[in-house]
């Protein structure tokens, strides 16, 4: 049963030869064995979980309509809020804290009959690399148990990567889907800008997070945009689909995109590893091998693009992390003797070392004096790039370059060293800054056996071509059936 993708289940369990209930018991079997070693979910929900997909069960057998993902078993990232368990972004601060109402995400997988089995791991606040900032517990890749499983979304990546849910949603501020997915093995596929709500995600960079999906296949990834994809009225970032409409993206998936043009950046691909270039030269053979055009393409403010970023992303990180004040929810320091020795022991007892970091950078860099230097500035660098991609476009369907520059690292080899560590993003933050979606695919191993990921970038709101231009790769390649070490 775990060798099948989260569309062949589905398809399966409408047609009675799987009853979610055995799905998802399995599931629960696998994390029973693998997660104390994995260490990929905050939270799981075996009683509810059980009693939903048995729900699931009773509308099948008496004919009802059911959603595009009823009885599958999936997992959330846990940063999107759920009237379920706990919302803890994976920090000490929100350890306790129980939302009143559910993110958007979370009501569309319930509508659309998912079996929600838990809440993974992260990089706390989705600030990391390498999911080894969580406040909370250690989590590992599946191909290789002394390495990093990516982050921020390393948890949904490990789980997914792991069989321990049939797929899962992540989010991308910088890469954090992108990033895990390559280092795990697995798809991983960050939307548009204002494609996907962002509604009770809690926010760490406002203008550069998106919610997507990670799974096993490129199927998989248009399935489940399928159920979250639209706008949203509670989000005023939500693009009105009468600008943007939105497809059924399994619809056309399996045709492939006819006289396709590929841009390559070739400055950006000189600096990867020996093993991650030789990979990507592989896959661009395939794609030439089905009739597809290489075109070289210019991106002449590539180079600034991770300076401005870790501008604007701690500028709003700062922003955003300042109701978490020890007064109106969340952890609360019982050392105070009166209301700034609440805010400011509070907030140094429960926020772990990177967040600080994070939001000390951000409020000098929109502290006054500084504000036109450093923020206004990577603004305008922002603009740039989107330019960049703008004229790309102009002469080619797609982008494709490494994910990261190396495959997955040793735990602990970075984490002291946060500029090292900030590099790892060096290939997916520019399409953040953009807001263009990108895809994450497996497309080859190094020579530990450690997957290596192809990111194909698109232009807004193209998520239909970018996936088809995905699959015909997944067409041609068994890849996406590898098993880690840990199956």
């Amino acid at each position: 049963m775990e060798e099948l993708s989260a569309k062949d289940l589905r398809e399966r369990i409408a047609a009675g030869r799987i009853t979610s209930v055995e799905a998802t018991g399995a599931v629960f079997g696998r994390i029973d064995e693998r997660e104390p070693v994995i260490g990929a979910y905050l939270s799981t929900y075996r009683e509810t979980a059980l009693a939903r997909a048995a729900e699931v069960d009773r509308r099948i057998a008496a004919g009802e309509q059911v959603g595009q993902l009823a009885g599958v078993p999936v997992a959330i990232k846990d940063n999107m809020c759920s009237m379920f368990g706990a919302t803890t972004c994976a920090s000490r601060i929100l350890e306790n804290f129980h939302s009143p109402y559910n993110a958007t995400v979370v009501k569309k997988l319930l509508a659309a009959d998912a079996v929600i089995v838990g809440k993974t791991n992260m990089d706390e606040f989705a600030m990391g690399s390498s999911t080894e900032n969580s406040g909370l517990k250690q989590t590992v890749n599946p191909w290789d148990t002394s390495r990093v499983p990516g982050g921020s979304s390393g948890g949904s990546a490990a789980a997914v990567a792991g069989r321990l849910c049939y797929a899962a949603l992540g989010s991308d501020t910088g890469g954090s889907i992108r990033q895990p997915a390559s280092f795990c093995g697995v798809v991983g596929l960050k939307p548009t800008y204002g494609r996907v709500s962002r509604y009770g995600l809690v926010a760490y960079g406002s203008s550069l997070d998106q919610i997507g999906p990670i799974t096993q296949t490129v199927t998989d990834a248009a399935l489940m945009m399928n159920v979250i994809a639209g706008h949203d009225p509670a989000d005023s970032t939500s693009v009105d689909e009468a600008v943007a409409p939105v497809c059924d993206y399994l619809a056309r998936l399996d045709e492939p995109v006819e006289n396709l043009r590929i841009g390559i950046v070739p400055q950006l691909n000189s600096g990867a590893d020996e093993s991650v270039q030789r990979a990507l030269n592989a896959a661009i053979d395939v794609y030439k091998a089905a009739g597809a055009d290489i075109v070289e393409v210019d991106m002449p403010h590539s180079d600034y693009a991770i300076g401005a970023y870790y501008i604007i992303a701690t500028a709003e990180a700062s922003s955003n992390l300042a109701r978490y004040d020890g007064v109106h929810y969340g952890h609360r320091s019982d050392k105070a003797e009166d209301y700034v020795e609440v805010y400011s022991k509070s907030r140094a007892e429960a926020f772990g070392k990177e967040v600080k970091r994070r939001i000390m950078l951000g409020t000098y860099a929109l502290s006054s004096g500084y504000y036109d230097a450093y923020y206004l500035k990577a603004l305008k660098v922002r603009n740039l790039i989107r330019r960049d991609f703008t004229e790309a476009f102009e002469k080619c369907d797609c982008i494709m370059m490494p994910v990261a520059p190396t495959t997955a690292f040793k735990l602990g080899e970075k984490v002291d060293d946060p500029l090292t560590m900030y590099l790892s993003d060096v290939y997916t933050i520019a399409a953040n800054l953009a807001g263009i979606p990108g895809i994450s695919i497996p497309c080859g191993f190094d020579e530990n056996n450690l997957p290596i990921g192809l990111q194909i970038l698109a232009p807004a709101f193209a998520e239909d071509k970018l996936l088809r231009i995905a699959k015909m790769f997944e067409a041609e390649t068994d890849l996406h059936r590898k098993k880690p070490t840990i199956v």
